[in-house]
């Protein structure tokens, strides 16, 4: 998608929007629903007051941003590329991720899912504030109350995996 594919978007739906240099910033005072887009240009932030449904979307490109003022839900997303900076105020809802590149970070309020996947590179970093829900990789729930996750370290993630019954020791 263009970016002025986009912004005709935007214009259609009646969201609000400002655009600084090559970037589009979705500043509209509620929640943005595009759930039948497939795609975004590059250089997109989402800095609305409330969720970012993206239900279709099948790709990210780099330099798009999500520091909105509620969840983000990326139903349909099947990979993140590196550098994807999730600093929402609610949770992060990835259900089909099944491949995530080192340097994505989740620095959002809430709880990320990812139901999907099914490994962890080295240089993801989950400083989210809630839990981590692994399905495929654990079975379930990754919790660390000790200043949160900062981080899933493969020791860390093992030791929980055997602790569940995943692995024998």
């Amino acid at each position: 998608m263009t970016q002025k594919e986009f912004i005709k978007k935007l214009d259609e739906e009646g969201y609000s929007y400002e655009i600084q240099g090559d970037k589009i910033i979705v500043t509209h005072r509620g929640d943005v629903h595009l759930g039948s887009l497939k795609s975004l240009p590059p250089g997109v932030e989402f800095k609305n007051v409330g969720v970012v449904f993206l239900y279709s979307l099948t790709s990210l490109p780099t330099g798009v941003e999500f520091k909105n003022g509620g969840d983000v839900w990326l139903d349909a997303l099947k990979s993140l590329p590196s550098g994807v900076v999730f600093s929402n105020e609610g949770d992060v809802r990835l259900h089909s991720l099944t491949s995530i590149s080192p340097g994505v970070e989740f620095r959002n309020e809430g709880t990320v899912i990812l139901n999907s996947l099914t490994s962890l590179p080295p240089g993801v970093e989950f400083k989210n504030k809630g839990d981590v829900y692994l399905e495929s990789l654990i079975g379930g729930w990754f919790q660390d109350r000790k200043g949160n996750i900062e981080g899933i370290e493969g020791r860390r993630l093992l030791n929980s995996m055997i602790k569940q019954g995943i692995f024998e020791r």
